[in-house]
């Protein structure tokens, strides 16, 4: 399946390491996600709401399912999220521009999650639409 076939067929995206400051990428690219019509919540400890956004302290938290879980993580921090993304079973795992660690997604890729390292799905979802 090609990149834009999956944001044509998904529907709910969790933003893990969404900021609650409105001039970060990561909050900057959930408004953008939320102003095309997906279903946006949020994965950051501590925080509640963000700009109207529905915001769990961890992903299974998120009371549905998730068709992409989008995430704004160093590379290095990738690892300990792979347990959660296991557990919630996305269709998509996709690190964000600037972010990859192959050897952390293997077992997501082992489980049939597609995985999408190093893109910006702003800029993805802009190609396609």
């Amino acid at each position: 399946m090609d990149i834009c076939d999956i944001l044509k067929k998904s529907k709910t995206i969790a933003v893990v390491g969404i900021s609650s400051n409105s001039s970060r990428t990561s909050r900057m690219i959930a408004d953008y996600l939320v102003n095309e019509d997906y279903i946006v919540v949020g994965v950051n400890p501590g925080k509640p709401k963000i700009g109207g956004m529905e915001v769990y302290a961890k992903l299974e938290d998120v009371p549905f399912e998730i068709d992409i879980v989008n995430v704004f993580r160093k590379s290095e921090d990738i690892p300990q999220i792979i347990p959660d993304v296991l557990a919630v079973k996305p269709k998509v795992l996709w690190l964000q521009l600037g972010i990859a660690n192959n050897e952390a997604v293997l077992p997501c890729i082992e489980q049939g999650i597609t995985v999408i390292q190093n893109k910006c799905i702003k800029i993805e979802h802009s190609y396609c639409y």
